[in-house]
């Protein structure tokens, strides 16, 4: 995982022409869902506390809110230096707009893991922290981060993860090294089933309703067999209560993955979710990302490229990625690009629950395996 840019990362790109992504103090307020008001609750809460007593309310605070899936383990600072040998700089295995993430090793565990240390400079830091406790707490799934611990003493404000070796997505697919294989198109339909059933999870099953909200290559994280998990949970939100269908929150997010009605209205809903993994689903299909400032102006912009493409079947292989090489089965690309339409459509009521989607692309998955399996039978015979 070394040299891996941005796993782990809570990087923020942001349009400045059209869309202000800027964090701001408010972030939790301006809420009137109470599902959101014990959110902002906790987050003040656990902001305003001395350090002492910070480390022992977090569990109490997290307990009113619902109920925990994790119990954190509470590091102390000099925990976490043995375990990164001091925050090495060889440790460094991701970095973005809120910290640095580290490959370390406790031995008291007996595990190796990821140690994120958020930057000490402003309080959105500590909200950024907090949030994500939370988050985490309250969740348990194959499909997202396991939040081993924490640590709170002084200004130091850091996380401990399971460590996932393969990185995050984003490193496998953009600006890939001539050394290194592009991942195999199943592989690439198995990740994005599994992050579409993490979604899932959050949306329909965890005990409160969590919209992810910043759903990205970079926060798609690889185990040893290329298993995902979802990870930074700092913009994550509770979802709406009381008959709403939709929260109202300052627009947050990346750029080129928010949802056009979230980015207009600040209105947010599951359905947002929904619209960035149709990018990052086409990220895969394709091998483009959803940005990027090194192509043509008409290229630029992945959405942008992919529609008129999109709706034209004759050039559906004109969107496949060239390092597949044409490997890959044509009838899976003609359905994988469906699913991404209807998924990155304009109109938020038209596009698929994601349990919907994950149905989707499992049966496009069978179906795959089964040809493939099909077609060395008979080049056996």
């Amino acid at each position: 995982m070394n040299g891996c840019h941005n796993s782990y990362s809570s990087c923020r790109a942001a349009d400045k022409n059209n869309y202000s992504f800027k964090r701001s103090a408010n972030l939790y307020y301006n809420n009137d869902d109470d599902g959101y008001n014990k959110c902002s609750s906790f987050v003040t809460t656990m902001s305003c506390k001395t350090k002492n007593r910070k480390m022992k309310s977090i569990e109490t605070e997290i307990q009113k809110i619902g109920k925990a899936k994790n119990t954190c383990i509470v590091f102390t600072y000099q925990d976490l230096v043995a375990a990164t040998n001091n925050f090495d700089s060889m440790r460094l295995v991701g970095k973005g707009g809120f910290g640095m993430v580290y490959k370390g090793y406790i031995e008291r565990i007996d595990q190796v893991v990821a140690v994120k240390q958020l930057n000490r400079n402003g309080n959105q830091g500590s909200r950024e922290f907090f949030a994500e406790v939370l988050m985490l707490s309250l969740v348990q799934h194959p499909n997202l981060v396991n939040l081993i611990g924490y640590c709170v003493e002084g200004d130091q404000r850091i996380l401990v993860y399971e460590y996932m070796p393969n990185g995050s997505l984003e490193n496998h697919f953009l600006d890939l090294p001539p050394d290194k294989e592009p991942l195999a198109w199943i592989t690439r339909m198995k990740i994005a089933a599994g992050a579409a059933k993490g979604l899932e999870y959050l949306h329909d099953v965890a005990d409160q309703q969590i919209i992810f909200r910043d759903f990205k290559a970079s926060n798609i994280l690889l185990d040893s067999e290329f298993n995902p998990k979802l990870s930074d949970f700092g913009l994550a939100k509770l979802g709406p209560t009381e008959g709403k269908d939709y929260v109202s929150t300052r627009v947050m997010g990346t750029y080129g993955y928010c949802a056009p009605e979230y980015a207009k209205t600040g209105k947010l809903t599951k359905m947002s979710d929904v619209y960035s993994f149709g990018v990052v689903f086409l990220e895969l299909i394709t091998g483009r990302s959803a940005i990027d400032q090194s192509r043509t102006t008409k290229e630029k912009n992945l959405i942008k490229w992919a529609k008129p493409l999109i709706m034209d079947k004759e050039k559906f292989k004109l969107m496949a990625d060239p390092l597949l090489e044409g490997r890959y089965p044509l009838k899976g690309l003609y359905q994988a690009l469906a699913v991404a339409a209807m998924c990155i459509q304009e109109e938020a009521d038209k596009r698929p629950k994601i349990g919907d989607v994950v149905t989707a692309i499992e049966y496009l998955i069978n179906l795959d395996i089964h040809e493939k399996t099909a077609k060395d039978a008979s080049m056996e015979k």
